[in-house]
């Protein structure tokens, strides 16, 4: 007798920017395969302003052949001096690419909000669930505090986010998505102990390059995902060597893409217990992710988080998942 496991339940928590567009992506390609099912994307603002974001995962889906997902309209972040990462995506998040996409077709307006979406999903599927965040933690933050507990209903929350022994990507010591609400991100931290965490101390090492690109759009290049992807690569390479993010190298970093390594190739990544502290307080330090690495017991940890990454083993796996979904791509 042979029993058939169950595909995982996915929330795609985004805020639709370069990167996250490979995270989207590759997922709707386990998707299209029965790895996976995506039942929501909640929208986040974080990259660029919520509504883009909206309209940004609509897009997405409907490029992909999925315009019946849910799509949930992110909680704005109300904070003084707030600057987005339009400098680095684009205006539109999307390298400035949004007019070359179907158009969305999921109304802002009329669209549930994000956090509710999350308690519903969570309550309805109660330890069937894992989220995956890529944005900011604005969402799964209004979540708890509308709803305290829960975030402990998801099978496993994992979250693009942190730097740990390296720099910053916005500050010296803060990296985007933690930075951008670490309040919220506490809060994240503060909901269970069993957080799963991909710091930039391993996505610094994963650079799609423009090889791979042309590799996934030579499947099929006269598809839109190919006519997609091309310029999107282009325009990220452009802003990544700009702000000197690859050492020179032609490529853009999919920080976000390592949530899918871990959940789908774990042999690609490895991690350690730890316990994770955001900075919400200091004035140069905001946004900075915190272990205690001396020899004691952790008799409090809340997360695991990962500090290497097999890059081989990684873009194997992402570059031949792309493949088939850019053959299977509509032309």
């Amino acid at each position: 007798m042979t029993t058939q496991l169950s595909i995982p339940k996915i929330i795609l928590d985004t805020d639709p920017g370069g990167d996250d567009i490979f995270a989207f992506l590759w997922l709707l390609s386990l998707v299209k395969k029965q790895y996976a099912e995506l039942i929501a994307v909640t929208s986040a603002d974080g990259n660029v302003a919520a509504k883009r974001t909206f309209s940004s995962a609509s897009q997405l889906l409907n490029l992909v052949g999925f315009p019946d997902i849910e799509v949930g309209r992110g909680i704005p972040v109300k904070r003084e001096a707030l600057e987005d990462a339009s400098h680095i995506h684009g205006s539109d998040g999307m390298g400035n690419l949004s007019h070359t996409l179907p158009p969305a077709t999921h109304n802002f307006e009329k669209a549930r909000c994000s956090d509710e979406i999350i308690i519903d999903k969570l309550n309805t599927h109660p330890g069937e669930i894992t989220i995956v965040a890529i944005g900011p933690l604005t969402n799964l933050a209004a979540a708890e505090e509308k709803s305290p507990g829960i975030l402990k209903k998801a099978k496993e929350i994992v979250i693009m986010g942190g730097a740990f022994f390296i720099s910053g990507n916005v500050t010296p010591h803060a990296e985007f998505n933690i930075w951008f609400n670490p309040e919220a991100a506490q809060t994240v931290f503060d909901s269970r102990n069993d957080i799963v965490v991909l710091p930039l101390d391993v996505t610094q090492h994963l650079i799609f390059t423009r090889d791979m690109a042309q590799v996934v759009s030579q499947t099929n290049p006269k598809s839109k995902l190919s006519q997609f992807l091309i310029p999107l690569v282009e325009f990220m390479i452009g802003t990544a060597l700009e702000y000197r993010e690859t050492a020179r190298i032609p490529g853009l970093l999919v920080h976000d893409a390592a949530t899918l390594g871990y959940l789908f190739y774990p042999e690609t990544l490895f991690l350690r217990r730890a316990k994770v502290r955001i900075e919400t307080k200091g004035e140069w330090t905001k946004g900075q992710t915190l272990i205690d690495s001396r020899p004691a017991p952790k008799t409090e940890a809340n997360a695991w988080v990962a500090l290497q990454v097999d890059e081989s083993k990684f873009f194997t796996s992402l570059v031949e998942d792309l493949n088939r979904l850019f053959k299977s791509a509509i032309i």
